[in-house]
């Protein structure tokens, strides 16, 4: 157990400040952020307001695939996928079952994670590359899928799907997305703080060392998928209901690009990170959207510099700044 610590331990984010003084840091660092986001739509207009819906959703995206990427150190490019079957399933429950909005959701979650799971089952003993060819080629067969099946899906014409709220104004439906953030926010910090984010970690590290100690790295592996899995459904089918409209393309590989863009941004294997990023990035990409698609250019530009400038993100480069500052004490 003592090597597993240690493996586990090799990448792990800096300890967290003891005692009082640390309690009071981590509970500042919860309660700034919830207030201010809590706060954004009293300085937004209606259209700031969806493009901060937009920008939560996608941290709820980064979040769960930071824990298989970041964490477990399994590069999916299937979560963009896992969004778009969690919002076609909640769609067809909905439609076609009749189901309450709220119960086509949980459809759609369960479908996610049920695909989730039999494609971690097929795919999590391959590594690297493989993994990655592999599930990219499951996330492209489905946007093929609900492109051709034009009589089911309606194809690129779209699926309209009743509201979330029975509304289109922005205002409610963005403290639905707050609370959906946070709720994955506390998932994930309940998952890297118990034993289970140990062994992931270890896993990362080094696989062969994690199943010389006893961990059953498939399992676990196939643990992690199927949680991220469930988690971009959720996110994927309330999504769906927020904005009423479902088409293929939202289901294109540019949508994991920017999910990738965004943890990368605000800091890989970073607990914060895909928050910060998600924001930032969409934020970034809003600004320069006037400029047609010279913005991609720009916007490419502006994380490859930052990347180049400091590797950690966003999120790395103000802990440090923060320490400097002395905000917050070394570890």
């Amino acid at each position: 157990m003592g090597k597993l610590r240690q493996v586990g331990a090799a990448s792990a984010p800096a300890a967290a400040p003891t005692g009082r003084l640390g309690r009071a840091v981590r509970r500042g660092w919860v309660i700034l952020p919830a207030g201010l986001a809590l706060a954004v739509p009293l300085f937004l207009s209606a259209y700031g307001v969806h493009v901060g819906i937009v920008a939560l959703y996608y941290a709820v995206l980064g979040i769960s695939w930071n824990l298989v990427a970041g964490y477990t150190g399994q590069f999916s490019l299937a979560h963009h996928a896992f969004a778009g079957l969690g919002a076609y399933a909640s769609a067809g429950a909905v439609l076609a079952l009749g189901f309450p909005v709220w119960a086509g959701i949980l459809a759609g979650t369960l479908a996610a994670a049920l695909s989730g799971y039999l494609l971690g089952s097929l795919t999590l003993r391959m590594r690297g590359i493989y993994l990655a060819i592999t599930t990219w080629a499951f996330a492209e067969s489905f946007r093929i899928l609900l492109s051709v099946n034009y009589q089911v899906t309606r194809g690129d014409m779209g699926l309209t799907v009743p509201l979330l709220l029975g509304t289109l104004d922005p205002l409610p439906n963005y403290y639905v997305f707050v609370g959906l953030t946070a709720g994955t926010l506390l998932l994930a910090a309940a998952v890297l703080g118990s034993k289970v984010g140990l062994r992931i970690r270890a896993i990362r590290d080094d696989e062969e060392a994690a199943a010389v100690r006893g961990i059953d790295v498939v399992r676990w592996k196939k643990f992690i998928f199927t949680l991220s899995a469930a988690v971009a459904g959720l996110a994927g089918a309330v999504y769906g209901h927020y904005i009423g409209l479902l088409a293929p393309s939202q289901v294109r590989f540019t949508e994991m690009a920017f999910i990738i863009i965004a943890v990368v941004l605000g800091g890989f294997r970073s607990f914060w990170g895909p928050v910060v990023g998600a924001v930032v990035a969409e934020g970034l990409a809003e600004a320069l959207r006037l400029s047609g698609e010279v913005r991609m250019v720009l916007f490419g530009l502006f994380v490859i510099l930052l990347m180049r400038a400091y590797p950690a993100g966003l999120v790395g480069l103000l802990s440090a700044l923060g320490r400097r500052l002395g905000l917050r004490p070394r570890p």
